[in-house]
């Protein structure tokens, strides 16, 4: 058996390459959608992939199943589980609890697991020649490292109400089912620390059967299916805005994108034509670059590994952008962005040269120290406003902090005064240089941004409150 397990930090995403080395057949599990990472793996180990396999319809990243499928010719084997409401709706080929494919030597069977989804399957995978036992288990977003896939994205990401009960209920289930299992059997999830898919994911990329029992929160509630709910209910983080439009592009058909795209680079008078249209101009760099001259009316959202992310909350799928990116960055950011879809990028400049070269002015962040925090407290007309997550603010905030979430920002617009002095932060200022940003292209002039955040403001021992 050939195995490769192929991880996107950027959407904290797995993958998984398994091969039959023998009979020269490999199966791919729910691929990225920059699928020349599979092509080269199968071209450099004398493989051709002939199975490719999807753990559920995903929620936080485009699959690239069918681009694998139109480049390779192999066949989809996709989940025929859930009900009516839980079909793909492209030609493939249905697998059910129960079945087992065969790829070369390998024996794969499907094991229906809902909770996270309803259709949710997991692959439980045999090496047969050197074995007639199971040796790994291909969970998706069903038992993660530590934690387990969450059941309420239908009904936050996707608006379906009565949904996460539900849910919760079918995972308790499918936790029992997986409890009696051996212990020895590796487990394989569909995401690390840093996903959207869970509250609390392990770092490490795989782990056990028998581990997971041990350890997982999930696996303490026997017999006690409402504890179990409530736990797995309370406190999720918020579910990225692009998550609800993942579930229907992962349905349906779709334009495919076979390729990664090379990306126009605009002169001046484009640059300025779109700006007047309202095509956003998506900043790329460092939040400290930014920090000292930006072009008005510019999002800085970082290319760091939350790039894609916080682009799926800002942009529409319907709607063109732009770049400010070095060229070096070009290839990866638009591999970030690809993954979730977003495929509508009208061009790019490479710095704020162009944009001074031809007379146009910078702005400024306009940035204050923890000092000056304290004594702008003390001001009548201010007002605090912490920019993270409702957990992440429940579990301790700056006394007198209001709490607007960065990724729905510009749907509260309301909630931040234009007359006082507006002191933002986040945790380690990375979602503050971004509030920055959609504030002053809101027309705000009077916000200063505390940038160090909660992590400098604990790490001096400052009073919080809960």
């Amino acid at each position: 058996m050939y195995f490769q397990h192929i991880y996107d930090k950027s959407l904290a995403q797995a993958s998984y390459f398994i091969g039959c080395q023998k009979a020269g057949v490999a199966a791919v599990i729910d691929p990225k959608r920059d699928v020349d990472t599979y092509l080269e793996i199968a071209k450099q180990n004398n493989m051709k992939i002939t199975h490719i396999l999807e753990t559920h319809i995903h929620a936080d990243f485009l699959a690239g199943s069918r681009e694998l499928a139109a480049l390779t010719g192999a066949e989809m084997y996709l989940s025929a589980e859930g009900g009516p409401d839980w079909k793909y709706e492209f030609p493939h080929v249905d697998v059910r609890d129960g079945d087992v494919l065969k790829v070369g030597n390998l024996k794969i069977e499907v094991v229906h697991t809902p909770g996270h989804t309803p259709e949710s399957i997991s692959f439980l995978l045999t090496d047969t020649p050197a074995s007639d036992e199971p040796v790994m288990l291909f969970t998706g977003d069903f038992v993660f490292v530590g934690d387990i896939g969450r059941p309420d994205l239908l009904e936050k990401a996707a608006g379906m109400k009565g949904t996460q009960d539900i849910g919760a209920k079918q995972m308790y289930q499918s936790i029992n089912k997986f409890d009696a299992l051996p212990d020895y059997i590796q487990v394989w999830p569909g995401h690390g620390a840093g996903s959207a898919c869970g509250k609390a994911l392990g770092a490490v990329p795989s782990s056990t059967v028998g581990y997971e029992k041990i350890r997982n929160w999930a696996f303490q509630h026997k017999n006690d299916e409402s504890g179990f709910v409530k736990y797995l209910l309370e406190d999720q983080p918020e579910p990225p805005k692009y998550f609800a439009m993942m579930k229907k592009l992962n349905k349906v058909d779709r334009p495919l994108l076979t390729t990664v795209p090379k990306l126009k680079q605009l002169d001046y008078s484009e640059l300025t034509a779109a700006l007047e249209k309202g095509i956003k101009l998506i900043d790329a760099r460092d939040k400290t670059e930014f920090s000292k001259g930006f072009i008005p009316g510019s999002i800085n959202i970082q290319g760091n590994n939350s790039f894609a992310t916080w682009a799926g909350w800002f942009l529409t799928y319907e709607e063109p952008f732009m770049l400010l990116a070095d060229e070096s960055q070009l290839d990866d950011l638009t591999r970030k962005l690809m993954r979730i879809g977003l495929d509508n990028i009208h061009g790019y400049i490479p710095s704020t040269k162009i944009w001074e070269e031809n007379g146009g002015s910078l702005e400024k962040v306009n940035q204050i120290t923890i000092e000056e925090f304290k004594a702008l407290q003390q001001e009548k007309n201010v007002q605090v406003v912490d920019l993270r997550g409702v957990a992440e603010y429940n579990a301790g905030h700056i006394k007198g902090a209001d709490n607007v979430f960065v990724g729905t920002l510009v749907n509260n617009l309301d909630k931040i005064s234009k007359d006082k002095k507006v002191l933002i932060h986040c945790q380690g200022g990375d979602r503050a240089a971004i509030a920055y940003s959609l504030l002053a292209r809101n027309g705000y002039k009077n916000v200063l941004n505390y940038s160090p955040g909660m992590n400098e403001w604990m790490s001096q021992n400052n009073p919080i409150e809960y």
